[in-house]
């Protein structure tokens, strides 16, 4: 079940196998804290920044095996290191996700979608590299279809989120994508959803859909319940890009999300995967 504090990362659902819910849980619990550092509140960059650079100590630390000295940290770190040390799981990823979210705390602007796209290696696909990891099977094609389904999530989330992310003066939206479509920032104030921004946020929709298509037969690659959970993540994005064209691409007044009566749609999707895979 997606998380709606940290949606693009499912936690320790009921589908899940228990002996894989509290690593599950402890990524989550770094994942989500660390991007509140650099999100929420009303503190300076500095600040924000600094306490990052705590959280990276702390990462390299635990990863050692050794303890975190901070202590408003160790619980947290302790959890994750015995989940590091006990699934081998590369610190990398952890990294990345670190890097990702000091990103956050001063840009936000994207020229193009390969400057995207290296944002989303880092702040989405490393979720996706540490799950496949625990279920022992990072095979390098299961990993490229892992990043797939990863950054359409993110991408997805972005084309859900205009208005909320121009509240905290940031856009997702690639710049050139912008140019070519003639939307201006002063649009997107505006919550201007005519002819041009159609156009865009159909070009964004298919994108993002493309790329999920692609990491779909991951789910199918998976075995038992992982499989099914990972179904469920791809269809339910899949679900939110339909939800996106139903509203006439009007994001700024209708925020897609998904409902009761969606998941039972979903549940009867799930059975005839092979059909989208």
């Amino acid at each position: 079940m997606p998380v709606d504090h940290y949606e693009n990362f499912p936690v320790a659902s009921l589908l899940l196998p228990p002996r894989l819910r509290e690593p599950v849980e402890a990524i989550y619990a770094f994942a989500r804290s660390a991007d509140d550092v650099a999100d929420e509140g009303d503190a300076p960059a500095v600040a924000r920044l600094a306490r990052l650079h705590d959280y990276r100590l702390a990462l390299e630390a635990c990863a050692r095996g050794e303890v975190v000295r901070d202590e408003s940290l160790a619980p947290m770190f302790a959890r994750l290191g015995r989940a590091i040390a006990t699934h081998a799981l590369p610190v990398q990823p952890f990294r990345d996700l670190l890097d990702a979210f000091a990103q956050d705390v001063g840009k936000t602007r994207y020229r193009d979608f390969a400057e995207l796209r290296d944002y989303c290696r880092r702040s989405a696909d490393p979720v996706g590299r540490l799950l496949l990891h625990l279920y022992a099977a990072a095979t390098p094609e299961n990993l490229r279809r892992s990043d797939a389904v990863c950054t359409s999530l993110q991408l997805i989330n972005f084309c859900q989120d205009v208005g909320v992310d121009w509240r905290k003066q940031r856009i997702y939206l690639p710049q050139d994508d912008m140019a070519r479509f003639e939307i201006t920032e002063g649009d997107i104030d505006a919550g201007r959803c005519d002819a041009r921004w159609q156009a865009l946020m159909a070009f964004e929709v298919q994108r993002a859909r493309a790329m999920m298509l692609d990491g779909a037969p991951l789910a199918l690659a998976l075995p038992g319940r992982i499989g099914w959970e990972l179904r469920l993540i791809v269809l339910g994005g899949l679900r939110i890009l339909e939800r996106i064209e139903a509203a006439g691409y009007d994001v700024f007044r209708h925020r897609p999300v998904l409902a009761r009566p969606d998941w039972l749609r979903l549940g009867w999707r799930a059975l005839n995967y092979r059909n989208i895979a």
